[in-house]
């Protein structure tokens, strides 16, 4: 089967200097793909190219089996509705009156809105839920009124791909996670095509059926989310050095705290997750266990302790590793217990917690303020 969106040996630049080569992506209809990748690393150059609005160095473009560069304008945006970083310039326009601009595709010389064109404004006002400032100008709404208003613009030129450059930057969450659900129901409910560039790695993570790695002069990966957002590829793509790569949090987490740890933490099952946290910003090095390799706590911990004690996966915690949890604790100063339930698979933490008070070590219960009062 044919694919519905495909590059072949694109290179693309400025100036006839090649900046990217040989970039091949393909489509079905209605996937969403995203471009990530450091600042300036060249994600606009190529949204830019598979839009006209930059001319490719070489290679070739098809939407189904035509090449863009055989498409007229018009008949390109009626195809392709583009929402790029850069400042529309609009005097004294209405809101309704700049997403009205993307009916222009299907209007006469004159661009005069039939009653069907002006239906689709409205719909698509509706959509993005910004039917209630159509009458507002542009130049004076909020930067998330701003996005859903040229998506709007978008989505009323009827097209079958949507191209878009940073359309969460700047944005609360409230808006980012409101306009990836319209991007979404898009592509579900109407098979429209997305292709746009992300900062927000959680975000990129959640919505995209495919992920392009773009980085110097190479596309470094292309594949689907379960095989982009790893610990090292992200690591590497983007040169991290002083931190890390969470893929389960999906997230970046700082360096953990340098020296001879003095603190013990005893979690599990997500309870450790405020104490970790904590003593990082503190700067404190910790040891945590015992923990299963299953355990969400385990999943940060790999990220922010000095060591972790591990239990595998759904079996009980065996006493040669408490025995090791023991003499590990011996040469901390306190042990911070996070745990008020204890069960079949995790009873052992409770006799470490009674193994320190046993040895004289000072107990704190992360349920209290003493907690964040702590400090070595």
């Amino acid at each position: 089967m044919g694919y519905f969106f495909r590059t072949e040996k694109l290179t693309v630049g400025y100036d006839g200097k090649p900046l990217i080569k040989d970039i091949e992506i393909h489509l079905n209809k209605g996937q969403i793909l995203t471009l990530i990748g450091p600042n300036g690393s060249g994600k606009s150059t190529i949204l830019k190219s598979i839009t006209k609005h930059l001319k490719s160095i070489c290679g070739t473009v098809y939407i189904e089996s035509s090449s863009i560069d055989e498409m007229s304008n018009r008949d390109m945006s009626r195809q392709v509705a583009v929402v790029l970083t850069e400042r529309l310039k609009t005097e004294l326009m209405t809101c309704e009156e700049v997403v009205s601009t993307g009916r222009y595709p299907y209007t006469g010389l004159l661009g005069v809105l039939s009653s069907q064109d002006k239906q689709a404004v409205k719909q698509a006002m509706k959509l993005v839920n910004a039917w209630n400032i159509r009458e507002r100008d542009f130049t004076q709404i909020s930067d998330g009124q701003r996005q859903r208003i040229l998506l709007a613009r978008a989505i009323c030129q009827e097209p079958q791909i949507i191209v878009l450059d940073e359309p969460t930057s700047f944005l609360d969450v409230r808006y980012k996670l409101e306009l990836l659900d319209i991007l979404r129901a898009l592509s579900e409910e109407k098979g429209i095509t997305v292709i746009m560039s992300l900062h927000e790695l959680e975000l990129a993570q959640k919505i995209s059926d495919l992920v392009m790695c773009v980085k110097g002069d190479a596309i470094t990966h292309f594949g689907p989310p379960h095989q982009i957002f790893q610990r090292e590829l992200i690591g590497d793509l983007y040169d991290i050095s002083n931190g890390s790569f969470n893929p389960i949090f999906g997230s970046f987490e700082m360096e953990r705290p340098k020296g001879e740890p003095k603190v013990f933490v005893i979690a599990g099952g997500g309870t450790g997750i405020l104490a970790y946290r904590l003593l990082q910003k503190k700067q404190i090095p910790f040891v945590t266990g015992i923990l299963h390799e299953n355990d969400i706590d385990y999943q940060l911990a790999h990220d922010l302790a000095s060591q972790v004690i591990g239990a595998k996966s759904f079996s009980k915690i065996d006493k040669q590793l408490v025995q090791r949890a023991v003499e590990i604790m011996k040469s901390c100063n306190v042990v911070i217990n996070c745990l008020e339930q204890y069960g079949e698979m995790n009873m052992e933490n409770k006799h470490l917690c009674d193994a320190a008070r046993k040895m004289g070590i000072k107990v704190i219960n992360s349920n209290t303020d003493e907690l964040f009062e702590f400090s070595l």
